[in-house]
């Protein structure tokens, strides 16, 4: 049965973290808000998320959007009012070889001129952090006291209740066709249970936003990007009070999950391309196998630990591995994609930032001119002010 047509001021294509605080901040400013999502609230790369909330990049710009977003984790009723995004204070550290010694100098400067708590540390700070872990090929660390991680399924749900508060409309198990124009300027979209109207469209659809953007004629370098995740039994006896580590010479990262749990992951052994639609896999048994090892290699007293469970999960990559934000195409679309694995921590800084600039024109919390759609087009991707090596690789 296909249902009735809707209007709004602004459809959000996509209820992920992103789309739903795209759709909070659009429906607070007064805007008539209808999110249009093809599976569940945060069902997609959003429900799969490791939940990371840090602030440490190789670009300025990106770590702005990070530390802007850091109070609604720690402060959510006084910013959005509904939900709680289950923020835990674990501390952030991310450890590097010799070789990235000058760069992550000069970002941790960066981040301090732009107000971050954060400094580097020695490998013999990194021990006293981590009781127990072996600092093979590490020269040094960037220590974030104050962050850690949250729920990325809550935090969708918490923005899209206050947006709901707010007017604003959410419709689930509804998959969007294309997007609907009428000479040069964007008329709403066209969904498998009927059209809905509108006078601006967000793309916020995760690995189907290049789908979606060539329906009007947009071509945007946005990939089908898979990951797994694996979560590890803790040996009895052992704390999960560690900190959530990025640990780039051994290309593994890892976080706890409750008392008994961590969440571990891999910079390599993604896989890209292929369509959006295909079921995602079971977790691989080399990845497991691949996880165990560099894990093992870093914290020997995981060997004790137990492989629990896992799964797949799925986003959209650009090749710069940075979002993409702003105007383009017909005159009222908006894309923010390409978030490329790590959008969650800063989906609140976006979505005030989108809502300012669909609604006012230009954003004003935060500067996302760097994100440009257009970069790719004119040769310009981004480029940290001291580049790391690519997370995802």
């Amino acid at each position: 049965m296909r249902g009735m047509n809707r209007s709004a001021d602004v459809i959000v294509i996509g209820a992920g973290v992103q789309g739903a605080s795209l759709a909070f901040h659009l429906a607070r400013k007064g805007a008539r808000v209808l999110v249009v999502e093809r599976a569940s609230v945060a069902g997609e790369a959003t429900g799969r998320s490791s939940g990371f909330v840090r602030m440490h990049y190789d670009l300025t710009a990106e770590a702005a959007l990070a530390w802007i977003s850091f109070p609604y984790f720690t402060d959510w009723a006084g910013h959005v009012g509904a939900g709680d995004p289950a923020f835990v204070r674990t501390g952030f550290l991310e450890m590097v070889p010799e070789s990235l010694l000058p760069a992550i100098h000069g970002n941790v400067a960066n981040q301090q001129a732009i107000g971050v708590e954060t400094r580097v540390v020695t490998p013999g700070e990194i021990a006293e952090l981590i009781p127990g872990i072996l600092l093979d090929g590490i020269a040094a660390g960037v220590w974030e006291p104050r962050s850690g991680y949250a729920d990325p399924t809550s935090t969708s749900a918490g923005f899209l209740d206050a947006a709901r508060r707010h007017g604003a409309e959410v419709l689930t198990g509804c998959r969007v066709e294309r997007i609907l124009t009428d000479g040069g300027h964007v008329t709403g979209v066209a969904t498998d249970k009927g059209s809905h109207t509108a006078g601006a469209v967000a793309i916020v659809a995760g690995a189907w936003s290049a789908v979606l953007a060539a329906t009007v004629g947009v071509d945007i370098p946005v990939t089908p990007w898979r990951h797994e995740t694996g979560y590890f039994g803790l040996p009895h006896g052992r704390s999960s009070d560690i900190p959530v580590v990025l640990d780039d010479v051994g290309g593994v990262y890892w976080r706890p999950e409750g008392r008994e749990l961590l969440l571990v992951g891999l910079h390599a052994g993604n896989e890209l391309g292929g369509s959006p639609d295909r079921p995602l896999a079971p977790l691989r048994g080399e990845i497991v196998e691949d996880m165990t090892a560099r894990l093992v290699r870093r914290l020997p007293w995981m060997e004790s630990g137990t492989f629990r469970t896992g799964h797949g999960g799925q986003d959209g990559i650009t090749p710069d591995q940075r979002a993409i934000l702003g105007a383009a195409g017909p005159d009222g679309l908006y894309l923010a994609c390409g978030f490329s694995g790590t959008g969650f921590k800063t989906a609140p800084a976006i979505g005030a930032s989108m809502a300012e600039l669909i609604l006012d024109g230009a954003a004003a919390t935060a500067d996302i001119s760097t994100f440009d759609p257009g970069r790719f087009l004119a040769g310009r991707p981004i480029v940290g002010e001291h580049p790391y090596e690519a997370l995802w690789r």
